[in-house]
């Protein structure tokens, strides 16, 4: 078993994890500008993703663009890897492949603790792609509790590039995001995303725009 042969039924029976619907999670997060000239790569990109309407494009045209500007804003003070193996206990299926997976360090050769959010991309269904991030999220935590690096919530992303669900692992509970985001508007996106994996060390760093 891996992380995408998961459903919600076993995420919540076999990991004792509640799934919480109702919430919003990042209503109140506030926009960030963004540089011009990402803007514009963006506007010329999205429409040729959506055409080719295949999840290979939709990550390298706009998720991996976003995630490398994400990491630019926060002056190189996180990590990101794109389709890493991320095998941590197999027994329990916790073991395959994360679209991206980001981590509070900045050590880019290896996944260093604490891991804060997975990204997942998928075709068109959103809700398909759930259990999978759920599954890999479980896997950071136990990931973080065993580096000695545990931090309260872990995240996850499930987008097919226009639509962005967020979810947050706290504890025994996982949150999925009532409101959808969409890439219209791409400055709530990166700052919904930048309120997610901030470094604490950076909070006196100006977040470039």
């Amino acid at each position: 078993m891996s992380y995408e042969e998961f459903n919600l039924e076993q995420i919540s029976s076999e990991f004792g994890l509640e799934i919480e619907e109702n919430v919003e999670l990042f209503a109140d997060i506030q926009e960030v500008q963004l540089d011009e000239f990402f803007l514009r790569y963006l506007h010329n990109n999205i429409p040729l993703a959506v055409a080719i309407s295949t999840e290979k494009a939709k990550s390298e045209m706009i998720l991996a663009p976003i995630l490398i500007e994400l990491r630019r804003m926060l002056n190189n003070q996180i990590s990101l890897f794109s389709g890493v193996k991320f095998n941590v206990d197999s027994t329990r299926g916790l073991n395959g492949f994360c679209d991206f997976l980001i981590s509070r360090s900045r050590q880019q050769s290896f996944i260093k603790s604490p891991v804060v959010a997975i990204v997942e991309a998928k075709n068109d269904n959103i809700k398909s792609g759930y259990a999978q991030c759920m599954a890999e999220m479980i896997a950071a935590q136990i990931f973080n509790e065993r580096e000695g690096k545990e931090i309260e919530s872990i995240f996850g992303v499930v987008t097919n590039g226009n639509q962005w669900k967020f979810l947050k692992l706290n504890k025994d509970v996982i949150y999925i995001d009532l409101n959808d985001y969409y890439i219209i508007s791409p400055e709530k996106i990166m700052g919904i995303l930048i309120s997610m994996v901030k470094p604490e060390s950076i909070n006196s760093v100006q977040v470039n725009g």
